[in-house]
């Protein structure tokens, strides 16, 4: 890989990271009212992920994908101001942070039911086949959502048509408070599951950007080429609350010695190593990287700010159904 890869890596990372931190810092000012579910500390996949996709690849996301947004190349003053409620957000003001889109970019949703994105990515797959594109499609979930029949079924149609699709597993150990030992047998894998349904399956480190690198161009690239779907399964973790902008060590379900160990493994700091050790990257770069980064940030609340709420009267019936005059 070229310095340039490993610049750009780190640069999508660090935005993420940072845009997350902003929310977290101005969320207690009440002017986002929608609940956000921060990936601080799971940068490294999206990125990782979405830097081997071409533009008009598509990626659908789940209730946490304010990163796979941003990595896709998703427009960051329209997250936001849809953040905020605002007419300009990437929903119209009336999503909010669980339901982001930005066609433009390919990145075709994001919705907070656990796996229900999947299937609707499986289709995607379906349809670009049918009408002859060369385009590869990307499923984010997480862990949790393996547990759900859909996931299954999903599998085995994607399976059975060797559809262009590559399902990534972001298992950050937790389905809101409830580790792993509750939900699933200690003697199956995630990948077992996968390989199951006669899908390659194949696990790493969701905190190694070149390995996330590395894994998904593999898969993404047998996508492309007509050799069928694969099952990522990525093992992070999240460093903050299960929803919202705060830490929550507090509640026990979790303790700080595991945090601790994770937030060493640090994705976006570990990448800033490789850059430094390796790649000449030096202090001026940084300083000069961040100030970009941080007034791209200010610019993109700015703008939230000043954009007008949407219209209430809409609210019902617009972006739901094709005719607002419904029979009978």
């Amino acid at each position: 890989m070229s310095n340039e890869d490993y610049i750009g890596w780190y640069t999508a990372m660090l935005r993420i990271r940072l845009v997350e931190e902003e929310i977290a810092r101005r969320y207690s000012e009440q002017e986002m009212r929608c609940p956000v579910h921060l990936c601080i500390g799971q940068e490294a996949v999206a990125v990782g992920v979405c830097s081997r996709l071409f533009k008009g690849d598509y990626v659908f996301g789940n209730h946490r994908s304010h990163g796979h947004y941003l990595a896709k190349g998703g427009d960051l003053n329209a997250m936001v101001a849809e953040l905020y409620g605002k007419a300009t957000g990437c929903s119209g003001g009336i999503g909010g942070s669980m339901h982001l889109v930005d066609t433009a970019a390919g990145f075709l949703g994001a919705t907070p039911i656990v796996a229900s994105s999947i299937p609707i990515a499986v289709g995607a797959a379906m349809g670009s086949v049918m009408r002859g594109e060369n385009r590869v499609v990307v499923s984010f979930f997480g862990e949790a959502a393996v547990e759900e029949g859909v996931f299954h079924e999903a599998m085995n149609f994607a399976s059975l048509k060797r559809l262009p699709i590559v399902f990534v597993c972001e298992n950050n150990l937790y389905s809101v408070y409830s580790p792993l030992s509750v939900r699933q047998p200690s003697h199956r894998t995630l990948v077992g599951l996968a390989a199951g349904h006669g899908v390659k399956s194949v696990h790493g480190d969701g905190n190694d950007i070149e390995a996330v690198s590395r894994m998904a161009g593999e898969a993404i690239d047998g996508a492309r080429e007509g050799k069928g779907p694969s099952f990522l399964e990525f093992e992070m973790y999240r460093w903050r609350e299960h929803v919202g902008p705060n830490y929550d060590l507090n509640l026990g379900y979790r303790d700080e010695r595991e945090f601790l160990e994770w937030q060493r493994r640090d994705p976006v700091q570990s990448c800033r190593h490789l850059l430094v050790t390796n790649h000449g990257f030096t202090s001026q770069v940084e300083e000069a990287l961040l100030s970009q980064i941080k007034g791209e940030i200010e610019r993109a609340f700015a703008f939230a700010l000043a954009s007008p709420f949407a219209q209430g009267d809409l609210l019902p019936y617009d972006l739901v159904y094709a005719d607002h005059q419904l029979e009978g």
